[in-house]
């Protein structure tokens, strides 16, 4: 049986822990700054009155009013706003085939709107002090109750997905706060996350390795169309880094086969203790052991303890949950 090592070292785990900390429920921790009394009063303005006032999102205010989301943001919120320029939605239009915001179906037009608003409050200094992380948005995901994630980086600026610029930060309201951004913020698919967080890289270039089965096309197929959607157990870069020998070939399409569950998105709380998966893209089924909010995995290999470090990263696609060890399917079979 191929076997892979623990990651023991306890104060390692917490630092790879560390990398993901700013989950929606951190975010909202961190937001919920209206008793320090450090804090400037709240303007009077909502978010649609300040996109009102700003002539540079004239057309934003227009596709708010268009998708019927006016009234949403004129409630209490709290809401961060990522307010796409005219010029963002120019190129947008353009770049998809669009003569007009008209001619953007309703239900498209709505979608990626509500992918521009987070529903916690985030400021500048919130982001900078994460670093990178993820929070969630309005946008609706492919299971009845879910909501898109949206993944952030300050490393070389302020992305959303790995794209969108943030021009200019911190308009505050008196239901949250805008940013504006130079472009569109994409909707997500598992492949997505996958290759903008950096805390995945280990895993992108897996997939993309020489002599691999095309599984960016494979992972990128979109909801309601098989294989989607998509249950990713996704590796971070420390759990590639453990393993005594690097895999390749047919064995590594095994391993990342492995990693992925199709036409379901299985989230956190839909896994029960004792529960075993629905068979792996690869054939082999995974055993699922819940303690508290502890979820761990045994492998098709029969290796065991491997933990959820972040759960329900939810894309348009699938859902990921990101784990501490690489899963190795049973290679007697």
């Amino acid at each position: 049986m191929y076997t892979i090592p623990k990651i023991s070292c306890m104060k390692h785990f917490i630092k790879m822990r560390s990398i993901f900390v700013f989950t929606l429920a951190t975010f909202t921790l961190l937001s919920c700054n209206d008793d320090d009394i450090n804090e400037p009063p709240r303007p009077s303005e909502n978010v649609i009155d300040l996109v009102t006032a700003e002539t540079s999102l004239s057309t934003l205010l227009i596709a708010l009013e268009r998708a019927n989301l006016r009234t949403t943001l004129e409630g209490n919120g709290p809401f961060t706003i990522l307010a796409p320029t005219n010029a963002a939605f120019t190129s947008f239009l353009a770049n998809n085939g669009f003569n007009s915001l008209e001619e953007v179906p309703i239900g498209t037009l709505t979608q990626l709107l509500k992918n521009h608003v987070i529903s916690s409050e985030l400021e500048s200094s919130d982001l900078a002090s994460a670093t990178a992380g993820y929070s969630t948005t309005l946008a609706e995901g492919p299971v009845a109750g879910t909501n898109l994630s949206i993944y952030f980086n300050t490393s070389a600026g302020v992305t959303f997905n790995g794209t969108s610029n943030v021009s200019r930060p911190d308009l505050r309201a008196s239901n949250g706060v805008i940013h504006i951004v130079e472009a569109i913020v994409p909707l997500p698919s598992v492949v997505t996350f996958v290759t903008t967080d950096p805390n995945f890289s280990s895993l992108a270039s897996a997939l993309t390795s020489d002599g691999q089965p095309d599984f960016v096309t494979t992972l990128s197929t979109a909801n309601g169309t098989p294989p989607a959607p998509f249950t990713i157990f996704a590796p971070v870069n420390e759990a590639f880094a453990a393993l005594t020998s690097n895999p390749s070939g047919a064995f590594l399409t095994s391993i990342l086969e492995h990693h992925v569950i199709t036409a379901q998105n299985l989230s956190a709380a839909d896994i029960n203790n004792d529960q075993v998966s629905n068979a792996t893209l690869e054939g082999d089924t995974l055993f699922f052991t819940v303690v508290g909010t502890t979820i761990s995995v045994r492998d098709g290999a029969g290796n065991e303890g491997i933990n959820f470090i972040v759960s329900d990263l939810q894309t348009t696609n699938g859902v990921i949950h990101a784990i501490d060890q690489v899963l190795i399917p049973e290679t007697m079979n």
